[in-house]
């Protein structure tokens, strides 16, 4: 009879040796699954901040260089400038022709660019686009009509770059 004791001791001793190396080996893999997932999470962290990196120095290098394309578009108009010093007709009328010429290509550029001119005559002042450097009566207009321009505004998209300069009606 004690040999029947005896297995059934072992019997339950070998259910919980099993069950011990089964939960080790659950243990073991997880511990594997873990360490995959750090590694993992490293490499991600690193290649996130490789791609932080690289973005910003594209950022850098692009605001270095963004003023490029808008000089380039001036050159010809510089050009222009340059032919009008350097021609041996100075004639009132060359020089107004070539000066309404530049004036009409500047024009043509800033609509390309998205620039906008404001300020003109018969405007109502607003104090987010004019500053109003004068005022004057005119009973026959009404309060705050822009009256004469010294220099026009200009606007960037929605920003205003400059505001325009004006003399306004006061009653």
């Amino acid at each position: 009879m004690v040999k029947n004791k005896n297995t059934k001791k072992e019997k339950p001793v070998k259910k919980r040796t099993k069950r011990v190396s089964k939960k080790n080996d659950d243990f073991k893999k997880i511990e594997l699954e873990l360490e995959n997932l750090k590694d993992r999470h490293i490499r991600l962290k690193a290649e996130f901040e490789n791609f932080r990196r690289r973005k910003s120095e594209e950022i850098s290098k692009l605001l270095q260089y963004e003023g490029m394309d808008v000089i380039k578009g001036f050159l010809p108009i510089l050009d222009d400038i340059n032919r009008m010093i350097h021609t041996k007709d100075l004639s009132e009328k060359s020089l107004k022709d070539g000066i309404e010429l530049m004036d009409s290509k500047i024009k043509k550029y800033f609509e390309k660019l998205n620039i906008t001119q404001f300020g003109d005559k018969g405007d109502i002042m607003d104090p987010e686009f004019h500053d109003a450097m004068l005022t004057q009566k005119d009973q026959k207009l009404e309060d705050d009509v822009i009256l004469d321009v010294f220099e026009k505004g200009y606007k960037y998209r929605d920003k205003v770059i400059r505001h325009a300069k004006v003399i306004v009606n006061k009653k």
